[in-house]
């Protein structure tokens, strides 16, 4: 009769047990944030928190894909008006994607687009697989690249960002890649910087909202999975002087576009003006209110800690409310027409030849002397 009368504070008994439980189990796997914030021209470090700890980097990947792809274009292997396939593995992919048929094909240059704004899954594993011939081993490469880049904690398993437990990443690794991205492939930087992408007569809008909001925030991608958390990777650029900002974990995608902005002008105070203290400058930058809150267990829709501390009042008629976890923002369908957006074709596909994973390992490493 007890247990029927209180059903709140059962739950909110087991929801306890399980967070404890939890904690004590593997403390890293419910942490998500961290943060690293560097000086791009010489490298010194102005800001790092948990920068060194294994994060997912959800589809802040992409970057890695792009770098890559412009790896590619600037050997001559493939063009920006290539026509790429679309294959059954890549169609089949999970939102956010541009609902790719099977046969169908997208060029290089909208494929870039899309990564960019859209972050399609479907045109990360179309680019993939023809850079690398299948998903799996494009990874392989990419971890290649990654470590000849000095991306020492860094391993991939998909060229997309989606859900794997062994894709793994850290905040000081994925400023590595920012930077590689701005000194190697200066010239395809400014895709970056687009503010939206046009596709079969939709135009997809890009998730970084710190663009033309926050002085000189020029890229470069977000990214997000309930795993990981709101992740962002960012550039600005002020009376010459450039920063690369890292934020993962974020609860929210907006607490996470305020911290970062916050880092963002905390950086310029203390590049600005020499004799302002750089701990000083960042010690004013708050760390984020729940910074793992994403991991935090919800009951109907408010995180426990929140509901612990208000206290339960329900009664014995409030229904029992069911453990879940935030839930991101829906993504939008694609209307019915834009099913035809991507006519099958025939046309003749370019042969392509791979080289080996350890052969493209020598070389990178050879590269990277």
């Amino acid at each position: 009769m007890r247990l029927a009368q209180f059903p709140v504070v059962k739950a909110l008994a087991l929801a306890v047990t399980l967070l404890v439980a939890g904690l004590h189990a593997q403390t890293a796997s419910a942490e998500k944030y961290a943060s690293i914030v560097v000086d791009a021209e010489t490298h010194e470090v102005l800001h790092a928190r948990n920068a060194d700890e294994a994060r997912y980097p959800a589809s802040l990947t992409k970057v890695m894909t792009l770098y890559m792809l412009f790896d590619a274009l600037k050997a001559g292997d493939v063009s920006l008006d290539e026509r790429l396939v679309v294959s059954r593995h890549a169609a089949s992919q999970p939102p956010s994607n541009l609902k790719l048929r099977t046969g169908s094909t997208i060029t290089v240059r909208d494929a870039i687009g899309a990564l960019v704004s859209k972050s399609a899954n479907d045109v990360a594993v179309v680019v993939a697989e023809r850079l690398g011939r299948t998903e799996s081993r494009f990874a392989q490469l990419m971890t290649v690249k990654a470590k000849s880049l000095g991306m020492e904690n860094t391993r991939f398993r998909n060229a997309s960002g989606l859900p794997d437990s062994q894709q793994m990443s850290t905040a000081r690794d994925l400023a590595i890649l920012a930077d590689a991205m701005l000194t190697d492939h200066a010239d395809y930087y400014h895709y970056f910087s687009s503010k939206s992408f046009q596709w079969a007569g939709r135009t997809y809008k890009n998730h970084n909202e710190l663009l033309g909001n926050v002085d000189g925030v020029d890229g470069i991608k977000t990214g997000y999975t309930r795993a990981s958390g709101f992740n962002l990777m960012t550039s600005a650029k002020r009376d010459g002087r450039r920063i690369i900002a890292i934020m993962l974990g974020g609860n929210t995608s907006r607490s996470r576009n305020s911290h970062v902005e916050d880092l963002v002008e905390a950086a310029f105070t203390t590049l600005n003006d020499p004799t302002h203290d750089t701990q000083l400058a960042f010690a004013g930058v708050l760390m984020p209110i729940h910074p793992d809150a994403a991991a935090e267990p919800m009951l109907n829709g408010k995180p426990l800690s929140v509901i612990i501390a208000e206290g339960s009042e329900d009664n014995a008629a409030t229904p029992a409310p069911t453990l879940t976890s935030p839930e991101p923002t829906p993504e939008p369908e694609v209307a019915a027409h834009a099913k035809l957006e991507t006519p099958v074709e025939n046309f003749a596909e370019p042969k392509s030849e791979f080289m080996s994973v350890a052969e493209y390992e020598a070389r990178q490493m050879k590269l990277a002397k």
